[in-house]
């Protein structure tokens, strides 16, 4: 996978599809069961999403559309020499996240997924966003007692 999309000066703008690497994961409680990674080289180009990468299952293409009024998107994942599975979710900012369906299955397999620009961190973890330092308690000085009859 190369690192740079072609035709540069033409690709999307909005900060929400930036072309180039994105990371993330799928769900399926099918064999195996769980959260497997993908690594993808994206490019977003007046409302077409075109791009290949790679999983467990093995090498991909992408190929489909987003909108930026509504963030949504479409595409499909079609595996070299192997089975496609149909992508569909959103974008608010942190990502693209929805549901993955392969379609001709009885009964058809279905997951969620998240995906986001590489560099970004992992949208679904939880992480530090701020750090502050917190001031010293003070300590309270303690009186002391004098014998009945001395001082005050």
């Amino acid at each position: 996978m190369s690192d740079v999309p072609a035709a540069t000066e033409e690709l999307e703008t909005d900060p929400r599809f930036p072309s180039g690497k994105w990371r993330g994961f799928f769900l399926q409680a099918a064999l195996p069961p769980g959260r497997h990674e993908m690594e993808l080289l994206l490019t977003f180009r007046h409302g077409q999403l075109t791009g290949e990468g790679r999983d467990c299952v093995g090498k991909f293409h992408v190929r489909g559309t987003y909108e930026l009024s509504s963030g949504q998107c479409e595409w499909v994942k079609q595996y070299v020499g192997r089975h496609a599975v149909y992508y569909r979710g959103y974008n608010e900012g942190k990502g693209i996240w929805g549901t993955w369906e392969i379609i001709g299955e009885t009964p058809a397999s279905r997951g969620g997924f998240h995906i986001w620009p590489d560099g970004m961190p992992d949208p679904t973890k939880p992480h530090l966003s701020e750090e502050a330092s917190l001031p010293a308690p003070k300590l309270k000085r303690k009186r002391m007692l004098q014998p009945a009859g001395q001082g005050t």
